[in-house]
């Protein structure tokens, strides 16, 4: 089968790779759709994954074509999307009910062959399967939203709440959505890109801006979302949380990335500062909200790509152009 491969640091290729087999519990889907994340980028600059070569795509949903002698909840021709989540399920973290903190974390498209494939395998227990009115192809988004989700769950923010985003990517756009159901009373986004605050403006953002000196908000904001990974925006928001207020590290930064804390502001004005690590136990209710129409894939997918323009599709989202980049396999 056809698959995009990260062969070495900065090295990427689509190329032939053997197709995939199941284990007993395992399904094989035919994937419809993957989805580009930053992740990718960092694993292709040799961060997160143990060992390369490696086929990323974490975000990915698609159609069964083969399932494992031992699997009998799903069965050939069902539509699934694939939480890429991989737990030991006997570590401390994964006894404490962590399991995104599992002390042997591996994930689909990060330490295990990814969606970015013609097949990709999964274990059954991964796979939640779509309603006949959900679009295969669009159920991709699912995993990225099972994030966001994630990060709601952390924040358990109150009604009218001030929310600040730093970022109006995919996943700024998503953490915007998911504000206003939790009930925010404003949300304003931060993003030097004027295409993508323009979908901020589409979606009912409150306001925008490229810089948050722009905003009318002295006091600061009572929830700040960094989800952008880049250390100035991060250092710019820690200083915009207002008393009492939380600091969300959501974007994925470099591992070199550092930021300056004032502990003395941290005690005198009880602020959190917390983050937010990939899907714990979001990835059902994200797939519940996405079907229930929380967020109009033809607005966040911007692009739709053949698997074998892979390498000029990771090149496009790392210019920061469109919005959510998909390769079609």
């Amino acid at each position: 089968m056809k698959a995009a491969v990260i062969t070495g640091i900065g090295q990427v290729e689509v190329t032939d790779v053997p197709d995939p087999t199941p284990g007993p519990r395992e399904v094989v889907v035919d994937v419809a759709a993957c989805g580009l994340c930053g992740t990718d980028l960092h694993i292709l600059q040799g961060e997160f994954a143990p060992t390369l070569p490696i086929v990323p795509g974490h975000e990915f949903a698609g159609v069964i074509v083969e399932v494992g002698s031992d699997v009998t909840e799903l069965a050939v021709g069902d539509r699934v999307a694939v939480d890429p989540s991989l737990y030991c399920n006997e570590c401390r973290m994964c006894r404490m009910g962590r399991n995104n903190l599992c002390e042997r974390w591996n994930a689909i498209g990060v330490s295990k062959p990814g969606g970015a494939a013609e097949f990709a395998v999964a274990p059954v227990a991964n796979c939640v399967k779509l309603p006949d009115h959900v679009r295969t192809e669009d159920a991709a988004l699912i995993e990225p939203l099972s994030c966001a989700v994630r990060g709601y769950d952390v924040l358990r923010s109150q009604m009218a709440s001030r929310v600040l985003i730093y970022g109006s990517g995919t996943m700024g756009l998503m953490m915007l959505q998911l504000g206003k159901l939790t009930g925010a009373s404003s949300i304003e986004v931060v993003d030097l890109n004027p295409d993508r605050l323009a979908t901020a403006k589409q979606l009912g953002v409150t306001a925008t801006a490229a810089n948050a000196d722009e905003l009318d908000r002295p006091g600061g904001w009572d929830v700040v979302i960094d989800a952008t990974g880049n250390e100035r925006a991060i250092q710019d928001g820690l200083n915009r949380v207002a008393k009492g207020g939380t600091f969300l590290q959501f974007g994925v930064t470099d591992y070199s990335a550092r930021a300056v804390i004032e502990p003395y502001k941290i005690y005198n004005q009880e602020i959190t500062i917390t983050g937010s690590m990939a899907v714990l136990h979001s990835f059902e209710r994200a797939a519940d909200l996405f079907a229930n129409g929380v967020l109009d894939p033809d607005v966040f997918i911007s692009d739709r790509l053949p698997l074998a323009d892979y390498v000029p599709a990771l090149e496009r989202f790392k210019a920061g152009q469109g919005r959510k980049i998909q390769v079609l396999c």
